[in-house]
């Protein structure tokens, strides 16, 4: 997915980084605010001068809090009984521990554990001496990668200068993708650095950089790892098509892959792709030893990970070894693809290049159906019902307008659901209950539901193609049901080409608080109305042709936060339509939290959502309580 950058600013400034292992909330099981008591604690992976916040109750008389080997630290600040934040000290054991907040009369220790971080790269997505253009994407890899905070470049004069963290793509702890600034870079070759929040300095490969040309659009090429020249042939149960490091080559393997390459094979995504010589194939991908299989079973035709080229005679499937028991034996005993019914041709990675030109790719989201916040959990019910235009029942919870359905059965939709319980299982099927999507239930755990990064919801893609449940999908209907879990919204994701130029950003403000406008109260102060239907009851009459733009596309409330919990409801003047259906709080993933905690920023679209039918004459409200609006922009 295309990411729009500013130099040295992006808006969404800490939304792809703050819900990584380092950010992850560790919530404990405790008792209410009874006494000294320790509840969360975030992030529960730190370095040395990371922020740190602890949750929990008594806190008004903290002195002390004790890190594990007995680091104590004095020097914090006690926001209130039930917060404290410090700074996480140097010392700290390696093998981590628990954390002690102490009073002069009691102590509490944490039920969960800190764990030490320690950031080691292993490469990047392009070798030394290789050219990088301006607007490109540079990808490090490596661990704990959550700690890096800047990468020093040098400007057109040759003077060093920090991107810092708010202009970086994270993908896990893994990986961080840096955008290479377009114009503000020196066009010949130099050794950038990389700093990390304990004052950690790593020398970066010598690149040569060239400043892009006007205009542009980035595409996802090819980078190949190894590709079959023609001498090797259907794969058939045996141990040919075996790999192995360059660190232990055994002479077995029918590739030694370059070092680099396969510790980036470990870190991140790389691809098969692969001839289909027979009706049925079916993949293993195994160890040199045959010890341990990727994801614990063979992969075979139909499984919705393989994708078929358009004519069927290829496949290509995304493998991403991380977390994988397969990993841990990787090295000593190489990388087998065996199984039937098909040849390898190439193992690749796939990256983003910039390409000169006008333009860039974005994917949106087109909302099929959203839940207005009415329909609660699923409990293995038949309430998540949806039927087409063409054969509604009255049983269904929404009837699908006939052009969307039809496009949900030829392609690919999603479902987007909150996580409800520790356990949570899915089953699409039919009203009726007759047929199963892929035939069985799909659980957590399942490499096919993506979960979010703070773990509070997931996605799947959903393609009925090809699977028995289409068939009988007119007549029954579409119910999804289970446990744990309540559907949020289905959605198509399509990629559009959008021709701005240069694929870069820049904010255009709609509106600022002069300072003369204070709290939320949930009043209605923050109202806005178009330049066509002023009334004298806004707080700021917006020109039409911004106005148009907030309805057509996605504009940004920044505002700062003035309690401990804070909650907005987008409505109208009248308030009678609420934005989404709903409040958005205080830990909502779309709140997006500076990482000094006294902002959030959140991205508004009101393409789908039904307040945009009465945001004309109705006007825009921002009410609620513990925050300030301080401005409404753009991204253009």
């Amino acid at each position: 997915m295309k990411k729009i950058f500013k130099y040295l600013g992006i808006v969404l400034s800490a939304a792809l980084m703050g819900a990584f292992t380092a950010c992850t909330i560790q919530e404990e099981t405790q008792s209410a605010d009874i006494g000294l008591g320790i509840k969360v604690f975030f992030p529960t992976k730190v370095v040395a001068g990371q922020p740190m916040t602890i949750n929990g109750s008594g806190f008004t008389d903290a002195k002390e809090i004790v890190f594990p080997d007995g680091i104590s630290v004095t020097d914090f600040q006690v926001v209130s009984g039930e917060m404290i934040r410090v700074t996480a000290p140097a010392g700290i054991s390696a093998g981590g521990g628990k954390i002690l907040v102490r009073t002069a009369a009691d102590e509490v220790e944490s039920k969960a554990a800190l764990s030490l971080g320690n950031t080691v790269i292993s490469g990047f997505s392009k070798q030394e001496g290789e050219e990088i253009q301006g607007g490109e994407q540079l990808t490090i890899y490596g661990e704990d990668l959550e700690f890096i905070t800047g990468v020093e470049l040098l400007d057109p004069d040759g003077e060093p200068y920090v991107l810092d963290e708010t202009v970086f793509y994270r993908k896990g702890t893994s990986s961080v993708v840096i955008n290479i600034p377009k114009k503000n870079i020196f066009d010949g070759a130099f050794a950038g650095k990389v700093f990390t929040v304990d004052g950690r300095e790593f020398p970066m490969p010598e690149f040569t950089y060239v400043p892009a040309s006007e205009g542009g659009h980035w595409e996802i090429v090819k980078e190949i790892i190894w590709e079959n020249d023609g001498s090797h042939g259907n794969i058939s149960w045996n141990g040919d098509y075996r790999f192995a490091p360059e660190s232990n080559s055994t002479g077995e393997e029918i590739y030694a892959i370059p070092q680099d390459l396969w510790d980036r094979m470990k870190s991140g995504p790389f691809y098969l792709q692969a001839k289909i010589n027979a009706d049925w194939y079916n993949m293993r991908i195994t160890t040199g030893w045959w010890t341990v299989s990727y994801t614990g079973a063979d992969i075979g035709k139909g499984d919705e990970r393989i994708i078929v080229s358009e004519d069927g005679t290829k496949f290509t499937i995304a493998i991403k070894l991380e977390g994988d028991p397969i990993l841990d034996v990787l090295d000593a005993q190489h990388l087998l693809f065996t199984g039937e019914g098909y040849t390898p041709l190439a193992i690749y990675f796939e990256k983003e290049e910039w390409i000169g030109g006008g333009g860039h790719e974005e994917v949106v989201r087109t909302s099929i159906w959203k839940n207005d916040g009415s329909h609660g959990s699923i409990s293995w019910n038949g309430d998540y019902r949806f039927a087409p235009e063409s054969n509604s029942t009255g049983e269904e919870i929404y009837t699908i307008p006939q052009d969307l359905w039809d496009k949900m059965k030829a392609g690919t939709f999603y479902l987007e659901a909150a996580i409800n319980a520790d356990w949570y299982n899915m089953r699409i099927t039919t009203g009726w209950w007759t047929v199963s999507y892929t035939g069985a239930d799909i659980g957590k755990g399942d490499e096919r539901i993506i979960v979010s990064e703070d773990g509070t919801k997931f996605t799947i893609a959903i393609k009925l193609e090809g699977d028995p449940i289409l068939d009988v999908l007119d007549a029954q209907h579409l119910l999804f049901t289970g446990e744990g879990y309540t559907p949020l919204e289905i959605y198509f994701e399509e990629t559009i080409w959008v021709e701005d130029g240069d694929g870069t950003s820049e904010e255009v403000d709609i509106w600022q608080n002069d300072g003369s406008h204070g709290n939320i109260a949930w009043s209605s102060e923050y109202r806005f109305a178009p330049e066509s239907n002023p009334t004298g009851e806004e707080i700021y009459t917006v020109p039409q042709d911004l106005w148009d733009k907030m309805k057509a596309g996605t504009f940004y409330l920044e505002a700062a936060i003035n309690a401990d919990w804070y909650n907005m409801r987008i409505t109208t003047g009248w308030w009678t339509v609420s934005y989404t259906g709903a409040d958005i709080g205080k830990g909502d993933e779309r709140i997006i939290v500076s990482e000094d905690g006294t902002k959030f920023t959140i991205a508004i679209k009101l393409e789908g959502d039904p307040i945009l039918d009465s945001l004309d004459a109705q006007h825009l409200l921002f009410t609620g309580e513990g925050y300030t609006p301080l401005r409404l922009y753009l991204l253009e």
